[in-house]
C-alpha cells in the first residue's frame, strides 16, 4: 500500500478510536470465512473495538452462511453495532444475504478504493469478504479503511439513499 495512504489510514483509524468511546463491530462467517474472521476479530480487539461475534466456531462444513451474516445484518439494521465484517468462502453470498436486510447497505469489497468510497457516497454500514479469496493483512487493511470512512452527507448522496430506502419500502420511485 502506498506511504501516505496506509499514513492516513492508519491516522484515520486511530482517529475513530479515540474519539469514539468504543468502536462497536459484528462480525459473521461461515466455515469458508471462520479462519480470516478469526484473525479479523483478534486484530480488531487488538486495536479496542468492541466486537461482537455472530459465529461460526467453530466451523462445520455444512453450515450456512445466512445462518450467520443475517443475524448480523439485522443487528447492523437496528443500530445495535455500528458497522459490520461478513465473510463467506468468495463474499457474494454474505452481501447477498445482508442486502436482504431492509437498512443495511452491504458491498463486497476486495480493493481499497471501495472501502472507504462505499462509506463516504453510499453510506456502507457492512463490508464482505471473501475469505477464500483475501488474505489476512489485505482484509484488515480492508476493514481499518472501512471503519475509518465517514458518510459524506452529500445532498445528491442523502437523495440517492431516500430512493434505495423507498425501494425497500415497496414506494415507487422515478425507476419504478
Amino acid at each position: 500500500m502506498d506511504r501516505r495512504l496506509q499514513s492516513a489510514v492508519s491516522k484515520s483509524a486511530g482517529d475513530v478510536l479515540s474519539t469514539r468511546a468504543r468502536l462497536r463491530v459484528g462480525v459473521a462467517a461461515d466455515h469458508g470465512g471462520f479462519a480470516l474472521k478469526e484473525h479479523l476479530v483478534m486484530m480488531l480487539r487488538r486495536d479496542g473495538c468492541e466486537v461482537i461475534d455472530f459465529g461460526d466456531g467453530p466451523p462445520a462444513p455444512d453450515d450456512d452462511y445466512p445462518d450467520f451474516i443475517v443475524p448480523l445484518a439485522r443487528a447492523v439494521a437496528r443500530a445495535e453495532i455500528e458497522r459490520g465484517v461478513g465473510i463467506c468462502g468468495s463474499g457474494v453470498g454474505a452481501s447477498v444475504a445482508a442486502n436482504k436486510v431492509a437498512g443495511v447497505r452491504a458491498c463486497l469489497i476486495h480493493e481499497m478504493f471501495s472501502a472507504h468510497q462505499g462509506v463516504e457516497d453510499d453510506n456502507l454500514n457492512m463490508i464482505c469478504l471473501g475469505g477464500l479469496v483475501v488474505g489476512n493483512a489485505l482484509a484488515w487493511e480492508l476493514v481499518q479503511t472501512f471503519l475509518a470512512a465517514r458518510f459524506s452527507g452529500e445532498e445528491r448522496h442523502r437523495r440517492r439513499l431516500a430512493k434505495v430506502a423507498d425501494l425497500e419500502n415497496n414506494l415507487p420511485t422515478k425507476t419504478s
